[in-house]
């Protein structure tokens, strides 16, 4: 029994009613709680932010007695809320708002999923029994489980509505929508009512009900409130104003008073075995962690051994690494990502500069990935990788010492960097990447799949020749071995379609983030940028398009200002949309990329319509495809992230 329930049960026996009425908020009102990017601004709530990949929730900090198990009667509620939306110019409004109720143990999505509309993500979207909720939804964006248009819905466990109606609602520029939400406890009536707009913009009345018995659905105390999230879409969700009410009767007979007294007799002894147990459950949490911390450093110093058959990089004290960046000097500081951060070194043996990468934290996934590069980038030597000079694992840390890129990394002069590369400089780069992703599919001892291809792993030299780095998610395969089913780890917008849905791992997915980062290089764009038109947001997409139309030597980066080689610049663009194939039996092997890129061969003739992600993916047990059909959730998310 939740301690919460027991207690309001001890010291509210008869409390049967809640009610309250804002008008306005403010930061003085801890009467709601705010979740993710909600909060109090200008009198208003606003539930999300202009941003991609948000979500937003304020709920009332007191619960509400829905029903009573001892008498089993039922509570009923009114609320009225008013609230406004505002679309942005030239981007698709998405992806709404909830009013919801759920049980007490409820916790709203750890990860932001604008199909969800806060309420609900990945396999929970549509079966979400084991954290339930009923909801009221005001639905801006068609899904595939959607009606055509915008939309209000009754949810219970899932974002497909048990009923719906169309909503007629105007331009969503900023308009007052008043919503009015009643439950009747004696019918099981949820009436639902809210303004709409006609076609001369007046303000029309629309409603919907269902009858529905919420104790089957939902705990005997529940918490309630709203819900909103954006996906690669985003509009402004602003909450004016709130009033609510709710009343349970239940009877002071005097079976009812037996029954409280032996909840209150129950009640003391629940809560002395509570305060046992918990007492009990802290001791067992500081042994277990001392035990974890033990078993780090344990497998901390088993490394030693291990590294000491490395060969070309060495062990580097950490007083050493702590002389050769001035005590990881802020001015030192040169990169900065989830892992960690990387600086600027000199090794005074060695005479020379290097990058010292610095983990974050220490612990079993950073012990895991620090292990796996050093292993990993220890074996392998080619002119177009960032070689690993050192390792540290002392005082609980975890250092990796690299040969210093004079010129950092690609993404940076593409995007942020004064003076575009010229396009030889790029050309080469291209090449360049290409032979290192060869070397390690195919010339190592076992294949290496990197998995984290990108532009920001792609550094430069003195000279600008491309070298790739951070093997902290690189796995090892024999080359006869069928491709590796792992967590997917990588970066969005680089991660093949397949890999995302599976997290099956293979030559074909490097090679697809690759054609990603040609495309990168060619047009001088990101891979995906949230506020373009629909049909833009994608690099892969958008070229397509003007491929179809034979347009897309115009998608040429404009900063080279037209200079550069018209014959290399098709290639490259053809090269990284073939590599970038929704279909990975259709892509290229790289040993076919770099002969393309030399122009021994000619690249392959692509479709003018660019096909749809397969159901058909690589399976990891058999070395063979198999039939793989994505859930309604996972199909929405491939068509959000890749091609909408």
């Amino acid at each position: 029994m939740d301690v919460r329930i027991l207690f309001l049960m001890l010291i509210l026996p008869w409390a049967a009613s809640q009610s309250f009425n804002f008008t306005s908020f403010d930061t003085s009102n801890d009467n709601i709680r705010y979740k993710g990017d909600a909060r109090p601004i200008n009198s208003t709530i606003q539930l999300t932010n202009l941003e991609v990949w948000r979500s937003g929730h304020a709920i009332y900090a007191e619960p509400m007695h829905l029903w009573d198990k001892y008498t089993g009667n039922l509570a009923g509620f009114t609320t009225h809320f008013t609230f406004s939306i505002q679309a942005q110019t030239n981007i698709t409004p998405a992806d709404g708002l909830a009013f919801f109720v759920a049980s007490l143990e409820y916790h709203v999505p750890d990860a932001p999923d604008g199909s969800g509309i806060g309420l609900a993500t990945g396999t929970l979207l549509f079966n979400s029994t084991e954290n339930p909720f009923v909801a009221v939804e005001f639905d801006t964006y068609h899904n595939d489980w959607d009606p055509a248009n915008n939309h209000v819905g009754i949810d219970i466990n899932s974002v497909v509505s048990n009923k719906t109606i169309e909503w007629y609602s105007g331009g969503l520029d900023g308009e007052i929508i008043d919503v009015w939400i009643s439950y009747n406890a004696s019918s099981k009536i949820l009436q639902v009512s809210f303004t709409g707009f006609g076609e001369d913009n007046t303000t029309i009345q629309q409603s919907l009900q269902y009858e529905l018995d919420l104790r089957d659905y939902l705990s005997e105390w529940v918490t309630f409130g709203f819900a909103s999230a954006t996906g690669i879409y985003y509009e402004l969700n602003t909450i004016h104003s709130w009033y609510f009410s709710s009343h349970l009767q239940i009877p002071g007979n005097k079976k009812g008073n037996i029954k409280f007294n032996t909840i209150m007799k129950v009640g003391f002894v629940v809560i002395g075995s509570f305060i046992l147990l918990f007492g009990i459950c802290l001791i067992f949490l500081f042994l277990k962690k001392k035990r974890r911390e033990k078993n780090e450093v344990s497998e901390v110093r088993s490394m030693d051994k291990e590294f000491e058959r490395v060969r070309g990089a060495n062990k580097r004290t950490f007083a050493e690494l702590i002389e050769a960046t001035n005590n990881f000097a802020e001015r030192r500081k040169i990169g900065e990502g989830g892992f960690g951060a990387v600086y600027r070194g000199f090794l005074k043996d060695s005479d020379s500069e290097v990058a010292i990468k610095r983990i974050s934290t220490i612990s079993s996934q950073g012990i895991k990935e620090y292990a796996s590069e050093v292993r990993i980038t220890s074996q392998l030597r080619h002119k177009n990788l960032v070689q690993l000079i050192g390792w540290c694992h002392e005082k609980k840390e975890l250092l990796l010492v690299y040969e210093f890129m004079l010129n950092g990394s690609l993404d940076s002069h593409l995007f942020d960097g004064e003076r575009p590369l010229e396009w030889s400089v790029r050309y080469d780069i291209a090449q360049g990447l290409a032979s290192s992703l060869h070397y390690l599919h195919f010339e190592c001892k076992s294949c290496v799949l990197h998995r984290d291809i990108k532009a920001s792993n792609v550094l430069l030299d003195s000279n600008f020749n491309a070298k790739l780095g951070d093997f902290g998610l690189a796995r090892i395969v024999s080359h006869e071995k069928a491709p590796q089913s792992t967590k997917a780890g990588g970066t969005l917008g680089y991660m093949a379609p397949e890999y995302v849905s599976s997290g099956t791992a293979s030559q074909e997915t490097d090679v697809y983030s690759f054609g990603i980062v040609a495309l990168e290089i060619a047009c001088g764009r990101r891979p995906i940028v949230a506020n373009a038109n629909r049909n833009e947001i994608n690099i892969v997409e958008w070229l397509w398009g003007l491929y179809a139309k034979a347009k897309h030597i115009e998608a040429a980066d404009p900063r080279l200002e037209g200079k550069f080689n018209q014959q290399q610049m098709e290639r490259l663009m053809i090269v990284g949309l073939s590599c970038a194939h929704p279909d990975f039996n259709s892509r290229p092997s790289i040993n076919q990329v770099i002969r393309m890129l030399n122009f021994e061969v000619s690249p392959p003739i692509l479709p003018f319509q660019m096909p749809r992600v397969p159901n058909d993916f690589p399976d990891s047990s058999k070395g063979t495809k198999r039939s793989f059909m994505p859930s309604h959730a996972t199909t929405s998310t491939l068509r959000r992230i890749f091609w909408t």
